[in-house]
């Protein structure tokens, strides 16, 4: 009799191990995601049954309970230069970024880049769905990560993520490429100039409103003559009466503005239905009352900048209407298009780098024998740079000629799809305890590597 009581007593404490042991891995189990923080200890990893979208399921919540950059994220094998498009839902409660105009909330990015999808902040009453494009370049796997932070700043409050799909689809090669032109009527700012915190209204004048659309139909005209029929350029110019209210600052750019600055106005006008390829910002950064806040001295311009995986460029117009920077003169200025074409170019040089290939650098014209143009500018030297014809020792070099046909990621290259299930959560409890089994036997071999802590991003 004793012994059938022990065995019962027994029994019973194995299933209420077994109950308690569930019941934790249920509530912290992230499947295989690893989890990451930036700083640790203010961020809970947990999984809610309550707080989910699928009836059954429970969702991956992230609780910054102090300003944080957190994520857990999955290591995914992808095609070289394939598209693929990643979805999820995603729902908040008090999401707040540290500083203001950046980059971040609950979102969708690869770790250890600046690729990400838009953010969801604030509270949401219901489930947001999130969408995340990008291209594989020469990657054979990729971190695809759920995040609540940022690149360059923090974020404190919940998100729940849920619901997560993988899909691949089919690059368009199409030469034309897309341009959206912003001529942004003015400047509202105020920034620390000197000491202490300095007003700035400025207004674009009409004339380099009417200077900077001929030179951008002109930048149109001629990219197909530069690039010897490699690439096209269609151009949508709006003018946008919203004022710009806010920059960003960087001590070896110094105040320039970036796509968080203006992100309202963006997603106004960058819809999946126009699909463009590249954003051109046109602002006026100083006049004759105030000076200027942004210096217009030889070079105008400021690209290499990225947006939703579009190359994103600020067009600084000089304060004065008689300057002639982008205004053709015949015997004064034939090429007025000139910093259209050069912040272009150094989103290509991104990408060129971004893509593996070896490739001289857009500001070392010098370096291979070629000089300023008082008409032209530095025109020789990007037709030759744009066409691979820039002569060397041991050969020609430039950018290669298909870096023209790897444009950024779009809806409409998932018309066909192919659905991969890298993301597929575990469908029962017998799939769940069979990933729980690899995941030992895994912890066993070492063949799995945590980490506690965010990896640096590179810009």
């Amino acid at each position: 009799m004793r012994k059938k009581v022990k065995t019962i007593i027994n029994l019973i404490l194995i299933i209420i191990v077994i109950v308690i042991g569930w019941s934790y891995y249920s509530t912290y189990n992230f499947s295989d995601y690893t989890k990451a923080e930036y700083n640790r200890g203010y961020t809970k990893f947990s999984r809610d049954k309550e707080v989910t979208y699928n009836q059954g399921s429970s969702s991956y919540k992230i609780e910054n309970i102090d300003y944080n950059d957190a994520m857990f994220y999955k290591t995914v094998p992808v095609q070289p230069d394939m598209v693929y498009k990643v979805t999820c839902k995603v729902k908040t409660e008090n999401v707040e970024v540290k500083e203001p105009n950046k980059d971040a909330g609950a979102h969708i990015s690869i770790n250890n880049t600046v690729e990400k999808s838009n953010n969801v902040v604030g509270t949401t009453d219901d489930w947001q769905e999130l969408e995340f494009y990008f291209n594989s370049r020469n990657r054979t796997e990729v971190e695809l990560g759920f995040r609540l932070g940022g690149y360059d700043s923090n974020c404190k409050g919940t998100a729940w993520f849920t619901d997560f799909t993988l899909e691949s689809g089919i690059p368009n090669t199409d030469k034309n490429w897309k341009f959206l032109c912003l001529l942004m009527d003015s400047l509202d700012v105020t920034v620390e100039k000197e000491g202490r915190e300095t007003p700035y209204k400025i207004a674009m004048t009409e004339q380099n409103k009417s200077d900077i659309i001929q030179a951008i139909n002109q930048f149109s005209n001629s990219m197909q003559i530069l690039s010897e029929g490699k690439m096209t350029a269609s151009c949508d110019i709006f003018e946008v009466t919203e004022p710009i209210t806010s920059l960003s600052y960087d001590t070896e750019n110094g105040y320039y503005v970036a796509p968080s600055n203006m992100e309202s106005i963006l997603k106004q006008y960058d819809t999946l239905e126009k699909e463009y390829d590249h954003i051109f910002i046109v602002i006026q950064t100083g006049n004759n009352e105030q000076g200027d806040l942004i210096p217009v001295n030889n070079w105008i311009g400021l690209g290499g900048m990225e947006y939703r995986g579009k190359g994103f460029s600020n067009i600084r117009v000089p304060s004065k209407d008689n300057n002639y920077f982008y205004r053709y003169i015949e015997g004064l200025n034939t090429f007025p298009q000139e910093v259209l074409v050069h912040e272009f170019l150094h989103t290509l040089e991104r990408n060129a780098q971004l893509y593996g290939y070896e490739i001289p650098a857009l500001h070392d014209y010098e370096q291979y024998g070629y000089q300023e143009d008082k008409q032209e500018g530095q025109k020789a030297w990007y037709i030759d740079y744009m066409n691979c014809q820039i002569k060397t020792g041991q050969g020609y070099i430039g950018l290669p000629a298909e870096i023209y046909t790897k444009k950024p990621v779009h809806a409409s290259d998932f018309q066909y799809t192919i659905n991969m299930d890298d993301l597929k959560e575990p469908d029962n409890i017998f799939e769940e305890l069979n990933n729980l089994w690899n995941k030992i036997i895994q912890m066993f071999s070492g063949s799995k590597q945590m980490t506690n802590t965010v990896k640096e991003v590179g810009t």
